[in-house]
């Protein structure tokens, strides 16, 4: 398996979970949303996957701290493009 594949799932696996358990709650509420605008689940969860890519970059490259605002802000976002300050 390659590293990308890998990454995906690993952050396919956090979109689940974070809709699962309801926490944040705004990432149910993105999901539903998008699906409500017609996008697939793939595709929803990938538009999700890429605001916590944001996050994950920012701590693992800069060393910065998890931003829950600018990550719940991307949410809201969406289908807009997330952005890391």
């Amino acid at each position: 398996m390659e590293t990308n594949d890998l990454a995906r799932e690993q952050i396919f696996e956090i979109v689940n979970n974070q809709i699962k358990d309801n926490n944040p709650p705004e990432t149910r509420v993105t999901y539903k949303r998008l699906i409500d605008m017609g996008y697939t689940d793939f595709v929803t969860k990938q538009l999700i996957g890429q605001c916590i890519a944001v996050e994950l970059f920012e701590v693992m490259k800069f060393g910065k701290k998890y931003n829950e605002k600018r990550y719940i802000n991307n949410l809201k976002n969406l289908p807009k493009e997330p952005f890391n300050d």
